[in-house]
């Protein structure tokens, strides 16, 4: 079985365009179609240059990774026109859709971009085997709005991704098994705008001629109006095998032969709709060409009527200027000024009148617009998402999308979250946005497990800092020398201030020649080891009971002494005690919200 396709490509101007923005390509292993962006300059060029891009990729695709191809031949179409651009100004912005299809065999490649459909009948079904990169699709994939409320909606026109010169572009590629019977569609939104699946899937299922059944779309799309161009491409999958007959010429049409001599008209389409358009504007031309003259015979009837009263200022000239002149070749002059008067006021009139209906359409126009507008941005205010500005986490509301290089979005909730304390996944989340939300209340809820988050790297951070940072107080060292000169503590030291008591021999004045010595006596309760034992000692003339005025010696004088040493001592050694206290820092809390914590330790 060998796999093959018989195709026809249809396009038309439809009734309200002057020219043809679409362009198609069919040939024996590619089918595509590009609809230049209408809302953009030069919007046929973005198409021919797409469409030219693709068709060198009508070849033998045997090896081929079709998926490859497709996306380089997109980005090359991308580049020419940047290029474009930059040679010349006054296209900026201009763009395209583009819907392709790649064959090998029974496998066929999709590239697809913007708001172009391409379409699959497979056993009387109809199914789309492309998705519109529209803001209202966008809206219906999201379950806010149903497709028969989509099919109306003001802003269905509206194409958030396309091949333009100013962005780079990014296809949905995928590979679909074809089958022997299929009929694979491919259509400018021309006529999907105005033409329902339904409708469609109808008449490809009813007329199996591919002529009858491409006209007939055409020929639907008019009827319902025509307001865009109107481009076709329809192909059988057939099997050469078994008798099927395959194309094998290679069909151009759309803005892409503009500039061949022999498609040097746009295309207009021969239905019975498209001749009553033509009719009317007939008509139309008949009534002003009409009026144009019956201003004019207006205008001779009136010269002829008022030429009675005329003469006299007609005479007054040329009395002054040239007394000597003929008479004749005195009034020719003011005769002629008259008749052009005269062939200018029909005009005038006919301006006068065509001034407010172009007024009121241009009004009516314009509050279309605007209201179309007003309501689409109101649909995209009430959405908000998470997103990052100026290093900061922030709320906007609207829509992350640009159109025209004109913002869907703004800031509306302002945060401290620098994005750089957040973790690396969220992080990249974050730069991606997060949403959309039904509600502020929605993004509030993310932003507050953002700052829990925040709030833990501060708190371990903290912590780790107050690790590395502690003090660390050192032991007290009071190191002295005693007379043999080696170091002892300080409890040593109290103990060597304060020697044991010893025995001490009081001699008092005696009368006699020679004294005797009197042993102090040991006190029953010593007090201290570290301090002296008082002891009173007795003379010999006390004893004999001889009063002496000296009385008895007391050592208490000493004890005094040893005791407001010791304290003296002991005072100045505590000194350096006071000054190894340190007061640490209290540690940081890790919140009760936040994961626990081992980055630190100490």
């Amino acid at each position: 079985m060998t796999i093959a396709l018989r195709y026809v490509v249809r396009s038309d101007v439809g009734l309200l365009r002057e020219g043809n923005e679409d362009s198609a390509y069919a040939g024996p292993h590619l089918l595509a179609i590009a609809d230049g962006m209408g809302g953009h300059a030069a919007g046929e060029v973005a198409s021919a240059v797409a469409i030219k891009t693709l068709a060198p990729l009508d070849a033998d695709t045997t090896g081929v990774d079709m998926l490859a191809v497709l996306g380089e031949a997109i980005a090359d179409a991308n580049a020419a026109l940047r290029l474009i651009t930059q040679a010349d100004p006054a296209t900026e912005g201009m763009g395209t859709t583009v819907t392709a299809l790649l064959w090998h065999g029974h496998l066929v490649a999709i590239c697809h971009i913007g708001d172009s459909r391409g379409y699959l009948l497979r056993d009387g079904a109809l199914q789309q085997i492309t998705h519109d990169h529209t803001l209202v699709q966008s809206l219906v994939d999201e379950g806010r709005l149903t497709r028969e409320a989509a099919a109306s909606h003001p802003q269905r026109s509206l194409v958030m991704r396309a091949l333009q010169s100013s962005i780079p572009a990014d296809p949905d590629l995928e590979l679909l098994e074809a089958r022997v019977g299929d009929r694979f569609l491919l259509c400018s939104d021309g006529l999907t705008d105005v033409v329902t699946d339904e409708t469609l899937r109808m008449t490809l299922s009813e007329l199996t001629d591919l002529d009858a059944a491409v006209d007939q779309l055409v020929d639907l799309a008019i009827r319902s109006g025509g307001p865009d161009n109107i481009t076709c491409v329809l192909a059988d999958v057939v099997d050469t095998d078994d008798g099927g007959e395959a194309s094998l010429q290679a069909i151009m049409v759309g803005a892409l032969t503009a500039g061949d001599e022999e498609f040097g008209e746009p295309n207009r389409s021969d239905s019975p709709a498209a001749r009553a358009h033509q009719l009317a504007q007939a008509i139309q031309q008949a009534e002003h060409e009409a009026d144009l003259a019956a201003g004019g015979s207006g205008g001779s009837s009136t010269r002829v009527s008022t030429a009675a009263p005329v003469p006299t200022p007609i005479q007054e000239p040329t009395t002054e200027p040239a007394p000597g002149a003929q008479a004749p070749a005195g009034v020719a002059g003011p005769d002629e000024d008259l008749e052009e008067d005269d062939e200018d006021s029909p005009r005038r009139r006919s301006s006068r009148r065509r001034w407010p209906v172009v007024t009121c359409v241009l009004l009516l126009l314009v509050s279309v617009v605007g209201v179309a507008g007003y309501f689409g941005w109101r649909l995209t205010q009430s959405q908000y998402y998470v997103g990052t500005d100026r290093g900061n986490v922030v709320v906007f509301r609207g829509v992350s999308q640009s159109v025209a290089g004109m913002s869907l979005s703004r800031v509306v909730r302002r945060t401290n979250i620098p994005l750089s304390a957040l973790p690396s996944s969220e992080v990249g989340s974050i730069r991606l946005t997060i949403g959309p939300e039904a509600s502020l209340k929605e993004a509030l809820r993310i932003i507050s497990q953002f700052r829990q988050d925040y709030k833990c790297a501060v708190v371990q951070a903290s912590i780790v800092e107050w690790v590395a940072h502690r003090p660390k107080p050192a032991p007290p060292k009071h190191h002295t020398k005693t007379k043999s000169g080696k170091a002892q503590s300080g409890k040593s030291k109290t103990r060597a201030r304060h020697p044991a008591p010893k025995r001490t021999t009081t001699v008092a004045p005696s009368h006699s020649p020679t004294p005797t010595p009197t042993p102090t006596p040991t006190p029953v309760k010593p007090a201290n080891t570290s301090k002296s034992t008082g002891t009173t000692t007795h003379s010999p003339a006390s004893q004999n009971g001889t009063s002496d005025h000296s009385g008895p010696t007391k050592t208490s004088t000493s004890k005094t002494t040893h005791r407001k040493a010791n304290t003296s001592k002991k005072r100045k050694t505590s000194k350096p005690h006071s000054v190894n206290k340190v007061k640490y820092p209290p540690e940081p809390v890790l919140p009760a919200f936040c994961p626990a914590f081992t980055g630190a330790s100490g």
